[in-house]
């Protein structure tokens, strides 16, 4: 088991380790959720005696709790409890993704990979490395979660540091830097309608384009990268200590010729592929485009768009597809695959190593199924929204509520789109009231949204951090991973909000045609 070290910073040393005593005395994870679930029956029950209701600040209705303590409730939860652990969104992500990753694993090619990147790269490069990966991952969906923070895990193991540390790196770019990217993903455009259609409650024409937070996002990244890498050499690293645990590293030995034949093998199908991509992502017309029969089949159909495209919403399947004619490749190069039948036993061993994860997800599927059905996560958020907004605080301390409501908001609803379609119509137009532009209060939400991912129990992907820092110290629970990720969510916090406050006052752009204030 890895323990805990107080030759780190003293007092944050000290408040960390009683903070992981503490959230490890809790019950594990699946049994927390079930007690979540429980409670939330009860609450739907009680908000809904005292008849506690709000107005949806966007469509104007009603919003009443639903009690599941009703013979309506009771059939809801029997009749829809296998639909709701089977339809929860990550668990698909990571089954499908974890069968191509699974071929990778079990034709040797992450194994010859690992060894290639750690005996080739500086090793003061990797924490930055793994960071900055993170961070651009989430151009690619949710998928860094599945991919990344183990690969962080398992090269921190190879080079014989605290595989923990490196975990909680790559966890800390993928999930905590969520707002830093040097490339549009799927979450742009989804979060610029929404805040489109708010801006239309104050000016009808108002319009938000995707790339809004663009110049922000691109600075953060590499800003974000660096904090990262500080956070874990000088306080989760010294913390941490040594690893005493069973784990056991990739043998770091020389490449052997069969190896090598592999990973030519892999490099030539990864070529190919980059360039199928190409043709299939390009504009469908323009330039010598044209004259290329079948390019952007990717796009979408009607309007030529990237963002919204069935590239976008494919990428996980891409993924598996990627991942898997990829190892396949490698294995018949390195000989390390036979036959068709080393290829599917390659997927079922990744699949023998989620049984705690699949118990918890089934739990956890339940408990977000109870909270959306009570109304419960809507009526919490739209109060908590409304308080703040009735302070009538200056320009620079509401930024700053807003970026720590949303903060706050995210440890019980993990959904960014469902937050912003909740808070958006209350802070936007107050925000254009004040001067401030729809896509400045859009950025303002999303730092809060992304800080303190990591230490949100309710995060949709918790529960498979905590499956994978399993693996390496048996005895972790959510109070091992709020402690070791805390640094991270407060510092960034500190930062961003820093680097919010120094935008406000130079009044440089945040996106192409996005500026910071707005007028009437």
């Amino acid at each position: 088991m890895t323990k805990s070290n107080n030759r780190g910073p003293g007092v944050i040393a000290r408040m960390l380790g009683a903070i992981e005593r503490v959230g490890n005395k809790l019950p594990h994870p699946a049994t927390l959720f079930a007690i979540f679930a429980g409670g939330t029956i009860i609450l739907s029950g009680i908000v809904s005696a005292f008849d506690i209701t709000v107005t949806h600040p966007g469509t104007g209705e009603e919003v009443k709790p639903f009690s599941l303590l009703t013979i309506e409730g009771l059939h809801m939860i029997l009749i829809r409890m296998v639909t709701n652990f089977t339809s929860f969104a990550p668990l698909g992500t990571v089954l499908v993704a974890l069968l191509g990753i699974g071929v990778m694993e079990s034709s040797g090619f992450m194994s010859t990979a690992l060894r290639k990147l750690v005996l080739s790269a500086p090793r003061k490069l990797l924490t930055f490395a793994i960071v900055f990966a993170g961070i651009l991952s989430n151009t690619a969906s949710e998928v860094g979660y599945v991919v990344l923070v183990p690969l962080g895990a398992m090269i921190f193991l190879a080079v014989g540091r605290n595989p923990i540390a490196g975990l909680a790196a790559a966890f800390a770019g993928v999930s905590g830097g969520y707002s830093a990217n040097l490339l549009l993903g799927t979450i742009d455009p989804l979060l610029a309608g929404l805040s489109e259609e708010a801006a239309q409650i104050i000016d009808a024409s108002y319009q938000v384009n995707p790339a809004a937070n663009y110049y922000f996002m691109f600075v953060s990244t590499f800003f974000i990268a660096f904090v990262g890498t500080w956070v874990t050499e000088k306080i989760v690293v010294p913390r941490l200590g040594p690893y005493k645990g069973d784990a056991k590293p990739e043998e770091l030995s020389d490449i052997s010729s069969d190896e090598k034949r592999g990973l030519k093998y892999a490099s030539w199908t990864f070529y190919v592929i980059v360039v199928l991509l190409l043709w299939a992502t390009m504009p469908i017309s323009g330039g010598i485009w044209d004259n290329i029969p079948g390019s952007g089949f990717l796009r979408d159909p009607a309007t030529g768009d990237l963002l919204r495209s069935p590239f976008m919403s494919g990428i996980v399947a891409m993924i598996f597809i990627i991942a898997a004619v990829i190892g396949i490749a490698y294995g018949i190069g390195a000989r390390t695959l036979k036959s068709n039948a080393d290829v599917i036993n390659g997927m079922g061993k990744s699949m023998s190593t989620l049984g705690t994860y699949i118990v918890l997800v089934f739990f956890a599927a339940q408990f977000v199924a109870y909270f959306n059905w009570t109304n419960l996560g809507l009526i919490f958020a739209i109060k908590g929204a409304e308080g703040i907004s009735a302070l009538g605080m200056g320009r620079i301390p509401l930024m700053i509520s807003l970026v720590l409501i949303s903060a706050l908001i995210n440890l019980i609803i993990g959904s960014a789109s469902a937050k912003w379609a909740i808070m958006a119509p209350v802070f936007i137009p107050m925000f254009m009231l004040l001067g401030y532009s729809p896509e400045f209060t859009q950025l303002a939400y999303r730092v809060g949204d992304s800080v303190t991912n990591v230490i949100a129990p309710m995060m949709s992907y918790f529960a498979l951090i905590v499956a994978f820092m399993e693996k390496y110290d048996k005895h972790a629970g959510i109070g091992t991973i709020i402690a070791t990720m805390l640094p991270y969510s407060v510092i960034f916090l500190l930062f961003w909000m820093l680097m919010l406050i120094i935008w406000v006052l130079t009044g440089l752009p945040i996106g192409p045609g996005a500026e910071l204030f707005y007028t009437l």
